[in-house]
């Protein structure tokens, strides 16, 4: 009797997603899972938001963890990839909506000018532009008024961290300001 290659469990088919479904009960089911798919979510992850990948990947096995003892996974990459996405999505809400709210609740940022409301509002986009951790050590730098020692205390950084990601921020901010 001859078998179909394509049917037949190989680490290719597997990882081409030709034997998508793993059977849900049974000792290492999560480990062989998370094995199988974990590099290749968090390389999706990266490629698509670009920051916090890791996190995020483990978060969503979190939130597998308690469906795996009930559901049936019929396709775990795709289910995989969409809690992933949602979790990415709703921290890039999460994060945008506390950077507003520092930027609004900070004194001296907003001007009452029409030009230098132009310029305030380029100024927030280039800011919301940043990468979170990059954000987070620039407008508390440039906004908040601390220095980088009191940053590093505040984020549980070290000053070296805080200062090489305040150099990053600048650097990409001249960069969008330059276009």
């Amino acid at each position: 009797m001859s078998t179909n290659p394509r049917l037949t469990r190989t680490p290719s088919n597997i990882a081409a997603g030709l034997h998508d479904r793993l059977p849900n009960r049974g000792p290492g089911h999560l480990d062989r899972l998370y094995r199988l798919y974990s590099p290749w979510l968090t390389a999706r992850i990266r490629r698509r938001f670009g920051w916090d990948a890791e996190d995020v990947v483990q978060e969503a096995w979190l939130w597998i963890i308690p469906m795996s003892d009930t559901t049936d996974i019929r396709h775990p990459k795709a289910l995989l990839l969409k809690v992933a996405s949602n979790i990415a999505i709703t921290r890039a809400r999460l994060t945008r909506r506390r950077t507003e709210l520092l930027i609004e609740a900070t004194p001296g940022f907003a001007h009452s000018h029409a030009a230098d409301q132009a310029h305030v509002l380029m100024m927030q986009e280039v800011v919301l532009s940043l990468p979170q951790p990059l954000r987070d050590v620039f407008v508390l730098s440039r906004v908040g008024g601390l220095s980088n020692s009191q940053i590093a205390e505040q984020l549980g950084l070290s000053p070296k961290t805080v200062e090489w990601r305040m150099t990053k921020a600048l650097a990409m901010c001249a960069a969008q300001l330059r276009r």
